[in-house]
């Protein structure tokens, strides 16, 4: 009896004693040994195809002719025509984002009607054929419009600059000939519209103006040729355009 009546005693003791001892224990904070991976590298890199109809429009052309020295037509008829194009970019993820893009682009019956003759002119109508290769690098802004649209929608604007390399016809009235030439150009773009993320896939619509600032049929030499020779200067072409982009993360 006695024996038990000192082991109660103890463990009464035992379940006293332990709050406080367990309050005089030191307090070690949590230590995450391993910290998590981050993989978001902040932006992705894509793929894009795009496809526009579009209008040309030019003040002028001006040639030289032997008799007259540089005469100047005003350009009467607008050209229309389509374009379509690959590119390769990388956004950032803070709306930023940056592609180069080459597109192969044509326009026809932009022209100019001619209503006087001589040794080297023929009298009607002349209509230009362009066929340009144009590279661009180019930056844009997206601007989140989810609160409009929904979850995905966004708008954009953007600029371009690069090259072109044109390649002109002139299809002249009968008994005219014009040399087909070509040349390489500066060219400039502007761009805005408004479009839809799904995720990995991304599509949007909207406008192109690309700046060109001289088209010609190079070889031909105004000072050997006149009357053959001719430039289109200060082009704008004027698109409705559509894209897809795929990002690869």
């Amino acid at each position: 009896m006695r024996k038990l009546f000192i082991s109660a005693t103890v463990a009464l003791a035992a379940l006293v004693a332990a709050p406080a001892l367990a309050a005089d224990m030191p307090e070690y904070p949590d230590v995450e040994l391993i910290p998590p991976v981050d993989y978001d590298i902040g932006g992705s890199f894509y793929l894009r195809g795009s496809a526009a109809l579009n209008l040309h429009w030019a003040g002028e052309v001006r040639h030289d002719e032997a008799w007259a020295g540089e005469v100047v037509h005003p350009i009467v008829r607008l050209g229309y025509g389509y374009s379509w194009g690959v590119g390769f970019g990388y956004e950032t993820g803070t709306g930023l984002r940056f592609d180069g893009t080459i597109d192969m682009l044509e326009t026809k019956g932009i022209g100019i009607t001619k209503d006087f003759a001589n040794g080297n002119d023929v009298d009607g109508d002349y209509t230009l054929m362009l066929r340009s290769t144009i590279a661009l690098a180019n930056v844009y802004y997206d601007f989140d419009l989810g609160g409009f649209g929904g979850g995905g929608t966004f708008a954009y604007v953007g600029a371009g600059g690069g090259v072109s390399f044109n390649h002109a016809e002139v299809n002249a009235p009968d008994g005219g000939a014009v040399p087909t030439g070509g040349n390489v150009s500066p060219v400039g773009a502007v761009m805005a519209g408004v479009g839809y993320d799904m995720g990995t896939w991304v599509a949007d619509l909207g406008y192109r103006g690309i700046y060109i600032n001289a088209i010609n049929n190079w070889p031909t030499d105004p000072a050997v040729e006149p009357g053959l020779w001719y430039q289109i200067d200060h082009s704008f072409i004027h698109e409705l355009r559509g894209s897809v982009r795929y990002r690869f993360n």
